[in-house]
């Protein structure tokens, strides 16, 4: 039944009949399965700092190493899950097999101990698991969208995705308060929300391919996907994320240099990303209903001069944490969904994973070098003028990003 109607729901949608502010069934079903796999996945990112850093007793640039790995090991498996799923035409099977791969990922923290280098091979696997499942679900929700609607579509899959993420700090508190502070039973509990989340993407999901019903005569090559990036929009489009990926403070650091600087109780340190989620559930929709309205690049661009203040709060002369984390938060509703929804147009429908696998594979790459900079001159220099340098460095890539404009003609 939920079934027929989802898919009633989608094809009103791609022949524009659909009543106006509908969003497609299939994005409200991929929604209710990030928002669980958001719960398991931020109960244990919202612990990892505080056990690697205080419990293990990481130095910054060790935790820097790691946490590059959290954000690159999705890097090539964003390409191969992208082309696979392009390829054969499965993108709900190529995303199932990522969400599994998570899954199993959460037991991995039980078998690694306090051995740094397993809890690193355990992260990888992790973090495969999202590379594999991001571009056949990002390209599910942009096939069942209008091109008109696509920021709100993604804003309302974002916004449902953060609602978990609000969650998942709270679970893990929660859980560690019932366990004496025992890490593992966090481990446990993810594993068995996040294998929930594989349940219901194949009760929910329908295995959608493309909006045309015309066949694919041809199946794409990995040289067809890279070939993307010879149409100059999307080539653009890609080189300035990774630019301002590259100089993006990922959000462990963040966490920390507020923990540092307030001197946040470790055990409120897990509630941290509260803030951020809190503001990205409340922003995501109607920034990504802007985005469509006043061009998607524009308010792309505004996410990141939200980041360049949130930075100067937390190592300014002048600091205010909650603003910080508010500005955190409309950082990620102005990018996270506008930036596929901007890049998705571009792209032809049988190569809509593909080509959104490269997009994300650049922003990935950059991110992994950040962190791993980020760690190195924390260690060198300590945290404020490492953040005060890529403050500077973030500010001057936005504003050559705004001058350049190169969305302008997708909006």
């Amino acid at each position: 039944m939920y079934l027929a109607a989802t898919r009633a729901a989608d094809h009103a949608a791609a022949r524009g009949t659909s009543r106006p502010g509908r969003v497609p069934g299939t994005v409200v079903a991929l929604g209710i399965v990030s928002l669980v796999t958001d719960i398991s996945s931020e109960m244990v990112t919202a612990i990892l700092p505080l056990y690697l850093v205080f419990g293990l007793g990481l130095n910054p640039l060790q935790f820097g190493l790691l946490d590059g790995l959290y954000a690159g090991a999705t890097a090539v498996l964003r390409l191969v899950g992208g082309h696979v799923a392009d390829r054969w035409q499965r993108l709900k099977a190529v995303a199932g097999i990522g969400y599994a791969t998570s899954a199993v990922a959460k037991l991995g923290f039980l078998a690694a101990g306090s051995s740094v280098p397993a809890i690193g091979v355990v992260l990888a696997l992790d973090r495969a698991g999202k590379g594999v499942r991001t571009a056949p679900r990002d390209a599910l929700i942009s096939l069942s969208s209008s091109p008109e609607t696509l920021g709100r579509s993604f804003g309302v899959h974002r916004a449902m995705d953060t609602v978990g993420a609000f969650l998942g700090p709270l679970a893990a508190t929660l859980v560690l308060w019932a366990a004496l502070g025992n890490y593992d039973a966090v481990f446990v509990t993810s594993f068995s929300l996040a294998t929930c989340a594989v349940l219901l993407l194949v009760v929910l999901v329908p295995n959608r391919t493309r909006l045309t019903a015309e066949p694919v005569k041809h199946k794409p090559s990995p040289r067809a996907m890279l070939g993307l990036l010879r149409e100059a929009s999307f080539r653009r489009c890609c080189i300035w994320a990774a630019a301002l990926g590259l100089f993006t403070v990922t959000d462990a650091f963040v966490y920390l240099a507020l923990q540092r600087r307030w001197d946040v109780d470790g055990r409120l340190f897990p509630l941290l990303p509260l803030g951020t989620a809190g503001v990205f559930l409340l922003l995501a929709i109607p920034l990504g209903r802007l985005g469509d309205r006043i061009g998607r690049w524009k308010v792309f661009i505004g996410g990141h001069l939200a980041l360049v203040v949130a930075l100067l709060l937390l190592c300014g002369p002048i600091g205010n944490w909650w603003l910080a984390l508010a500005l955190h938060g409309a950082f990620y509703a102005a990018t996270d969904g506008v930036l596929p929804a901007a890049a998705g147009p571009m792209l032809p429908e049988n190569l809509r994973a593909s080509g959104l696998a490269v997009l994300q594979t650049g922003q990935a790459l950059a991110r992994m070098v950040s962190a791993v900079t980020v760690g190195l001159l924390w260690t060198l220099w300590d945290v404020r003028p490492a953040l005060l340098l890529f403050t500077a460095a973030l500010l001057t890539v936005t504003v050559a990003a705004a001058v350049v404009k190169p969305l302008e003609a997708a909006r």
